[in-house]
């Protein structure tokens, strides 16, 4: 009877766990709708993965809880990752048409997707704590979240042309790619737009003011 009940409540658990990661996932692909524009399917489920690992681990209850910075809370990381992908996608399309640049696509949008995914560790101070605490092996400010984003592109197998992109702050990737490129000046766009709507201050100047890691 000891064992069953183990039993029982270990198939509780798995359950559990299983509806809250369909739960995720249809947040995820619901908020980001850009998923559609990549091609490579397998490459899209392990964008959605990453983000339902970062979700889950962070104690999140929904994907748009999740604030653009630790001091800008109107604005989602959502809505910022939407428009940095919107930036970057249109930019590649300039350098592609008009120059006949070399542009993956899909490692475009899915690292734009992915570049901010670990404020799911970083923001953790906005989760509520009266609903599920954050996983501590994972979450705090201690690793900046673009290398925490980097770290779960890894873990879920994106391709290394995917991870080289994701890193986005100046000195973290001494050699960077195109794609990378891409990522790193429409995250600066679409940062400085919101920081002067929010705060009116450029990014370098918030970045200055609160010595934090820019978006």
């Amino acid at each position: 009877m000891v064992d069953d009940e183990r039993g029982h409540d270990g198939d509780d658990a798995a359950d559990s766990t299983r509806n809250e990661g369909s739960e995720y996932e249809r947040q995820v692909r619901d908020a980001f709708p850009e998923l559609d524009a990549v091609t490579d399917e397998d490459l899209r489920d392990r964008v959605v993965e990453a983000w339902v690992l970062g979700l889950r681990r962070g104690g999140w209850r929904d994907i748009r809880d999740v604030p653009y910075a630790w001091n800008i809370s109107e604005v989602s990381n959502v809505e910022h990752t939407r428009g940095v992908t919107e930036i970057a996608v249109e930019t590649a399309a300039v350098q592609r048409n008009r120059h006949g640049a070399a542009v993956d696509t899909d490692t475009v949008v899915a690292a734009c997707l992915l570049h901010d995914v670990g404020k799911c560790y970083e923001y953790v101070d906005h989760v509520d704590a009266d609903l599920v605490d954050p996983d501590p092996r994972y979450a705090g400010e201690t690793i900046p979240h673009s290398l925490s984003g980097y770290a779960l592109a890894h873990e879920v197998g994106c391709p290394v042309a995917v991870q080289r992109a994701i890193p986005h702050f100046l000195g973290e990737v001494p050699d960077r790619t195109l794609e990378a490129e891409l990522v790193t000046g429409a995250n600066a766009a679409s940062s400085n737009a919101i920081t002067q709507a929010t705060m009116g201050i450029t990014l370098d100047e918030w970045v200055e003011q609160y010595s934090q890691t820019s978006g």
